[in-house]
Formats: structure tokens, C-alpha cells, sequence
């Protein structure tokens, strides 16, 4: 990413972007995870996690950023790189509230539906086990995030 320094902000308060473990990597580890628990399900579970992957990217912009986040996606997207790359858990997070909404919209049969909502909750669940490495347990004025990238770039 051309430039590291962008931020995302939440309340007037700011992430640093691109997070780390990004939402690639999260899918990424739950699929890992689950796989090594059943390997039968392997299929079905990358097909769900590809679904979401896909949802997050096209929905981030339309309905998951906060009104102050759009001038930061704009800088990112202007780059071409997935959103799921550089954005963390707090925004993935926000596709779940979003979910049923979405998956309502795309006129998904109940029977499927059905049978996702157990994955979805699993994956909830996988995220709550892992907060503390996948969330953010403070957030930063934009003007603490200002000091700190100059201090990075003197570096």
C-alpha cells in the first residue's frame, strides 16, 4: 500500500489503517480453525467465507463506513486494493449487523438461509474468542494519529 499512514475514524476517533490481522486474515484463521476441527466441512465453509469476503468488499463503501470514513476509503480505493485487505474486525463486525438486511436483498432461499445462520454464529463466536487479537482496545484523536505518523516518517 502506497501510503501506510491512512486512517479510518469511529466516534472522532481514528484506526490506523491498513489493520493488522486485516479481514482476509480473519477468514483466513476461522477457516484454518474450523478445518482442522472437521476437514469434511472445508468446501462449504470456503464457500461461505468467499461469500462474505465478497459482501464486505461491496458493501463497505455503501453502508459500512461512518460518514467520516468516506474521505479515508476514498484514498484507499483510489489504490485498487480489496477493502478486505486493509480494513480489520471493527468494520467486519459492522457487516454482521448489516447481514440480514443483505442476505434478505439477495432473495436467498430460507432452507439456505437456514443452514447459514449456525456458520454465521460460529464465526461470531470464533471472533468473540479472539477479541483481544483481532479488535482494537483503544482508539486515537486524530490528532495523536497525526503526531504519530510524522514520528514514524522521521524514523
Amino acid at each position: 500500500m502506497a501510503n501506510a499512514d491512512v486512517i479510518a475514524a469511529s466516534d472522532d476517533k481514528l484506526v490506523r489503517l491498513p489493520r493488522t490481522p486485516n479481514v482476509d486474515d480473519i477468514l483466513k484463521k476461522y477457516f484454518a480453525a474450523r478445518v482442522k476441527k472437521n476437514n469434511k466441512l472445508s468446501e462449504a465453509i470456503q464457500e461461505i467465507l468467499s461469500g462474505l469476503r465478497c459482501y464486505f468488499d461491496k458493501a463497505l463503501r455503501a453502508m459500512l463506513l461512518y460518514k467520516n470514513e468516506r474521505k479515508q476509503y476514498e484514498e484507499v480505493s483510489a489504490e485498487h486494493i480489496p477493502p478486505s485487505t486493509v480494513y480489520g474486525a471493527e468494520h467486519l463486525l459492522r457487516l454482521f449487523v448489516k447481514l440480514p438486511e443483505i442476505l434478505h436483498d439477495a432473495n436467498i432461499e430460507e432452507e439456505t438461509l437456514l443452514n447459514l445462520q449456525p456458520k454465521i454464529l460460529d464465526l461470531l463466536k470464533f471472533l468473540q474468542k479472539n477479541q483481544s487479537t483481532f479488535f482494537l482496545s483503544t482508539y486515537q484523536t486524530p490528532e495523536d494519529l497525526d503526531s504519530e505518523i510524522k514520528n514514524d516518517i522521521k524514523a
